[in-house]
């Protein structure tokens, strides 16, 4: 399998980024032997359920040099890690509470020499500095991550959106947007992508400030 799928999405890439995105799916079979941080189906669909999904933010928001962004309940280092390589002066922050899922991050980031990656095993609660974005992958109902990450971002903002919340999420989120009663933007990935598995999937854009 090779990265094919996200070079038709994203054709303007360097010959640094293709050469990362190839080398994933090599990368998290062999991680994937020792620490189960992908299910056994979705492995095969490494490039299409992770990595494109991932990038789904890069869709809606393509974040300017210098940002600094959150990865809450990375798991494996998604959307950390794709985002990583699309966006490689910007900074990342990966964290989760499982050690071995951030040790796996660690392995895949050394590889690729993402030197914009920092891995932590922690929670969001207990992460001091403060960024312009964070981003996540369905980790919790929005009402409760709201409350983990609120004070966790800079006051200035400077890319297209303002500092806030990039969240993937997928399904019927209606309830849940009415529970978290913020103001948001959602971004359908179907408009983006034209697979099946992209056709409840969404970016959720809450801005914090």
């Amino acid at each position: 399998m090779n990265a094919d799928i996200i070079f038709k999405y994203f054709p303007d890439l360097t010959a640094v980024q293709q050469s990362q995105f190839n080398a994933l799916h090599e990368l998290y079979h062999t991680w994937n032997e020792q620490i189960n941080v992908i299910s056994r189906k979705d492995i095969d669909e490494l490039y299409t359920r992770h990595v494109l999904h991932s990038l789904g933010i890069a869709k809606v928001m393509s974040f300017e040099p210098d940002t600094k962004v959150l990865d809450v309940g990375t798991g494996g280092g998604f959307p950390g890690i794709p985002l990583a390589i699309m966006f490689p002066r910007s900074s990342f922050h990966l964290v989760d509470s499982i050690g071995k899922k951030i040790k796996v991050v660690k392995g895949v980031a050394e590889s690729l020499n993402l030197t914009n990656v920092t891995a932590e095993q922690t929670r969001a609660e207990q992460v001091s500095d403060q960024y312009d974005f964070v981003v996540s992958r369905a980790v919790t109902r929005l009402k409760p991550f709201y409350q983990w990450v609120k004070n966790k971002f800079r006051t200035e903002s400077f890319n297209a959106l303002p500092n806030g919340i990039l969240y993937l999420k997928g399904g019927d989120l209606n309830e849940e947007l009415k529970e978290a009663k913020k103001k948001y933007q959602l971004f359908d990935l179907q408009t983006y992508f034209d697979e099946d598995f992209f056709e409840t999937k969404k970016v959720v854009f809450v801005p914090v400030g």
